[in-house]
């Protein structure tokens, strides 16, 4: 398709949030359209309160925010407001779409999406969904019947969504991880690190892993006692618990706003199994211990560690596993240089570094298609 059919000033509105795993993928779709179209506008609408509307911003993104949140499983009186939420959330949409004008409507899931993209199928204005695992959350099942395009990043997906409508790209990852190996000196400095010693970081996801942090906890008179060091993003809910164990080995941080650095300064990576994570970690290119959360609709994240691990790209530990084979796993992968090198290759090798543009070509067709 050539870039001549699609305006220079496009007008893009871009949806998603309430975990880093639907907000980063939008930031990236929208770094790569303003690098296509330095003239675009681009605006982010979230659900207000929750994280999207700090890290949009930081971004260098505007953001609108509605007053929306999902349906709790369990009875509670939340839900008794989820009717005037969704009515408030439809009607702040309307007044955003007829006030931007967008020429597309990008969804990556969460609840804000919902409302906005609703809104956007009703004025006829084109909308595309990205889906990052391999068992969509039920806004985009929803969505997936009236969204022109869907991009997903496994096959999977097909089951739950129009096949064809639906194009596998892989998961979006933003543009400074893609060079990540140039940037370890910097990351050494900023992290206040000893070249001379091992560095593991630890990464729970946005708003913490619990299990994950119980068991670093318990680790970190060993890590200390082996001069490991230690970048540990315990996430927002457990901070306040975790941050006592800050010292000249361990570095205990809420959020990570720089994970380009923390990738670059780590030896070895202990990481949930989200899909975000997953693709980013294959482009980073490091040797990483899964540990996915069990608290997830098909055990997705077990499913998306066991792929790496069956193509010996990462190791692999269940939540129940962690007290048998933790020590053993760990410590043979930090104490082997060799190990290291052949999992980092490895998981290099299942990378989509293309997988941003790809989505925004599929973007650019859709507006040319219009």
């Amino acid at each position: 398709m050539k870039r001549s059919k699609v305006k220079e000033n496009l007008r893009v509105i871009l949806s998603g949030g309430g975990t880093g795993g639907h907000i980063y993928p939008a930031i990236a779709i929208a770094d790569e359209i303003r690098r296509r179209y330095p003239d675009s506008e681009i605006l982010f609408v979230g659900a207000k309160d929750r994280m999207e509307m700090e890290k949009v911003p930081q971004a260098g993104y505007n953001i609108e925010g509605l007053w929306i949140s999902g349906i709790e499983r369990k009875i509670s009186m939340k839900n008794l407001m989820f009717p005037f939420k969704l009515y408030s959330s439809l009607s702040k949409s309307r007044k955003i779409i007829r006030k931007f004008r967008p020429d597309v409507v990008i969804g990556t899931g969460g609840f804000a999406s919902g409302p906005l993209l609703r809104v956007a199928v009703s004025n006829k204005i084109p909308t595309l969904l990205q889906e990052q695992n391999s068992y969509p959350g039920i806004t985009n099942r929803i969505l997936s019947k009236q969204a022109n395009v869907i991009c997903a990043a496994y096959e999977e997906v097909k089951r739950f969504f129009p096949a064809e409508k639906t194009v596998i790209t892989g998961n979006p990852v933003r543009l400074d991880l893609l060079k990540v190996s140039e940037k370890r000196e910097e990351a050494q400095r900023f992290f206040h690190l000893d070249k001379k010693k091992r560095t593991v970081l630890v990464i729970g996801g946005s708003l913490g892993a619990r299990r994950i942090n119980q068991l670093i906890e318990t680790w970190v008179p060993k890590f200390e006692k082996e001069n490991i060091q230690l970048i540990w993003q315990t996430g927002k809910l457990y901070y306040d618990e975790y941050r006592k164990h800050n010292s000249d080995l361990v570095q205990t941080y809420e959020f990570l706003n720089r994970m380009d650095w923390a990738y670059a300064a780590a030896d070895v990576i202990i990481s949930r199994a989200g899909a975000g994570s997953v693709s980013e970690l294959s482009i980073v290119g490091k040797p990483v211990l899964f540990i996915p959360s069990s608290n997830v609709a098909e055990d997705h994240q077990t499913k998306n560690a066991m792929a790496f691990t069956k193509n010996n790209a990462a190791l692999t530990l269940t939540e129940a596993e962690l007290d048998e084979k933790f020590e053993e796993s760990f410590f043979d992968l930090i104490n082997s240089e060799a190990k290291q090198a052949a999992l980092g290759e490895n998981i290099k090798k299942m990378a989509l570094p293309n997988a941003t543009a790809n989505i925004v070509d599929e973007v650019e067709k859709l507006i040319a298609r219009k």
